[in-house]
């Protein structure tokens, strides 16, 4: 329980500095069209508390240097579809495409132990990234239900009806859409890329729930992965 509670712990100091003084319960994302939306899943180790502060000094220093913006932290509190289960839902923010990817290919040579590092301090860990084609808005409170629903499509033909059938039955339970992310990237190592990653606000978990039994009896015709995590 102490191991667990020093993880958390050292997570919250990762993502942002806003997350140690959140008693709020509402957490605010704010981006703007060009730039880029990380999206980064992963499961903290034994011996995260042990090796993160060096992590924090190096690598996490040097995305800083290069227009990283940490965002508030969300854990996953259940995983409904798929085999991944990890602890934490992240986004990271950066300025554009380029300083994204220039700390990609530059990190090695910043960090030489770069990958050993986070080998030892996460024990699972994905990334895919988008870049933002429009300004997004969107509020994640503790009242209400958010999931996260990662697809991989099959045909396009098909998975048009699949999502068609989705949003349809969405809207029905009184789900709404707060985000919507297409084209990713991802880097070798980390390799994590959906097709569509979509946000969803829910009034409650019964909703939710409703909209779940009936979605999984539409079928799988169109898509040939989905992951899905209730977040907060």
């Amino acid at each position: 329980m102490k191991t667990i509670k020093v993880i958390t712990a050292c997570l919250v100091l990762i993502i942002s500095a806003s997350t140690l003084a959140a008693q709020s319960k509402t957490k605010t994302f704010n981006y703007k069209k060009g730039e880029v939306l990380d999206i980064l899943l992963f499961t903290g180790t034994e011996d995260f508390a042990k090796f993160f502060p060096k992590y924090r000094e190096t690598a996490f220093a040097f995305a800083l240097k290069n227009g990283y913006q940490p965002q508030p932290l969300l854990a996953v509190s259940e995983t409904t579809q798929g085999g991944l289960q990890p602890q934490s839902f992240v986004f990271g923010k950066w300025k554009d495409l380029n300083s994204r990817e220039t700390f990609l290919k530059e990190i090695t040579n910043e960090v030489p132990d770069f990958h050993d590092q986070r080998r030892a301090i996460w024990s699972n860990f994905y990334l895919s990234y988008y870049e933002l084609d429009k300004d997004v808005t969107f509020e994640v409170t503790e009242d209400k239900i958010f999931v996260a629903t990662a697809l991989w499509k099959d045909d396009n033909s098909d998975y048009e009806s699949y999502t068609s059938n989705w949003q349809k039955l969405m809207k029905k339970h009184g789900g709404k859409i707060l985000l919507e992310l297409t084209n990713p990237r991802s880097s070798v190592g980390y390799m994590y890329k959906p097709d569509d990653v979509i946000l969803t606000e829910w009034q409650d978990k019964s909703s939710f729930e409703a909209f779940h039994k009936e979605n999984l009896d539409i079928g799988e015709k169109g898509i040939i992965n989905v992951n899905e995590f209730i977040i907060k």
